[in-house]
C-alpha cells in the first residue's frame, strides 16, 4: 500500500514535483510513500511527509477510491492537515507548489494522482 497527503495550507492544496524515477520526473504527485510492516497508514503518512518534506501533519480522512500506482500496489489518498514546519523539497522532489482550488489542474499530474485530485475537486477544503 502506498499512502499520500492531500495536505492543505491556508486552503491551498500542496503539490510536489518528483526528480525520481527517471521515468516519472518533472511531474507531479501528492506527497507520500510505502506503509511499512507494522505502520498503519496514518502512521506512514506522518512519517513520510516529515521525511519528505520536513512537515508535521494530522491525517483527517481518507477520501474514496484507491489507485493501482504499479508492482502490485495501491494508492490510497488522505486528506491532511498542516500542524508545524515550513515543507520544502527534501526527497525525491525538486519543488513545490501551493495550489488554489481553482489551479488543481494547472500542473502535469501523475495519473493516478490527477484521478485523486479530481476526487478532491469535488470535496470541501478542510478548514485549517
Amino acid at each position: 500500500m502506498v499512502v499520500a497527503g492531500a495536505v492543505y495550507d491556508a486552503g491551498r492544496l500542496l503539490a510536489a514535483r518528483r526528480t525520481e524515477p527517471p521515468a516519472l520526473a518533472g511531474r507531479w504527485e501528492l506527497p507520500g510513500g510505502k506503509v511499512e510492516p507494522g505502520e498503519t497508514e496514518r502512521q506512514a503518512l506522518v512519517r513520510e511527509l516529515r521525511e519528505e518534506l520536513g512537515v508535521a501533519v494530522e491525517p483527517l480522512d481518507r477520501i474514496d477510491g484507491e489507485w493501482p500506482v504499479g508492482g502490485g500496489l495501491l494508492l490510497r489518498v488522505w486528506r491532511a492537515r498542516l500542524l508545524g514546519g515550513t515543507p520544502r523539497p527534501l526527497q525525491d522532489h525538486d519543488a513545490l507548489r501551493r495550489l488554489a482550488p481553482a489551479e488543481l489542474f494547472d500542473v502535469d499530474w501523475l495519473d493516478h494522482d490527477r484521478a485523486a485530485v479530481a476526487v478532491l475537486a469535488d470535496m470541501p477544503v478542510p478548514p485549517h
